[in-house]
């Protein structure tokens, strides 16, 4: 979901000096998906994703060649209430094991604005794909301003989208803990060596 975001800066018309598409790596460091979800119409309960890896190849020119792939652990899951955590981990929910990863792979980039584009892709989650599309803004692209990435093209993009549990296999307990579920992504890639 993260190299998502570096997929929109691509396709946002940024002005980098690329002659030819140029590969960003993402950085797990600063890269997230966070999500929210009502609960049984009480609260707004909060979740992130993290350990992200991933690439995007940015083609300035053209960027509707540009993709984007990315995939995190499902067990990089934080809620920040362990016992939560290991419901989400059961059968209730993922039955995850270790090395269990969701995958989001581009198929298409439509640019909206001057820092603004859709990417939609093919979200693999729980073994079920399901093509979303995330409304993205590009951030920055730009030098890393500081420390041993100094100099360093950087992009930096935010997205979000819209998901229902359902779609996933993961849908226990809807409608009264809400099926959709809010996701922001947040993510920030350097250029490959």
């Amino acid at each position: 979901m993260k190299h998502i975001l570096l997929a929109a800066a691509l396709a946002t018309g940024a002005t980098a000096a690329f002659a030819a598409p140029a590969k960003f790596a993402l950085d797990a460091s600063h890269s997230q998906v966070v999500f929210s979800y009502d609960h049984l119409g009480f609260s707004t309960t909060t979740g992130m994703f993290s350990g992200f890896e991933g690439e995007i190849m940015f083609d300035e020119a053209n960027p509707a060649n540009s993709s984007v792939s990315v995939s995190m652990p499902v067990m990089s899951m934080f809620t920040g209430w362990e016992a939560r955590e290991q419901h989400f981990m059961s059968g209730d929910f993922f039955g995850a094991a270790e090395g269990d990863m969701i995958t989001f792979t581009s198929t298409g980039i439509e640019v909206t604005g001057d820092n603004t584009a859709l990417i939609t892709g093919d979200l693999t989650m729980n073994d079920v794909t399901k093509s979303v599309v995330l409304e993205t803004t590009l951030n920055a692209l730009a030098p890393y301003p500081f420390g041993p990435n100094q100099g360093k093209p950087t992009l930096g993009l935010d997205a979000s989208t819209t998901l229902l549990r359902s779609d996933f296999g993961l849908g226990a307990f809807a409608p009264a803990v809400s099926d959709e579920v809010a996701v922001q992504i947040s993510i920030e890639a350097l250029a490959a060596e």
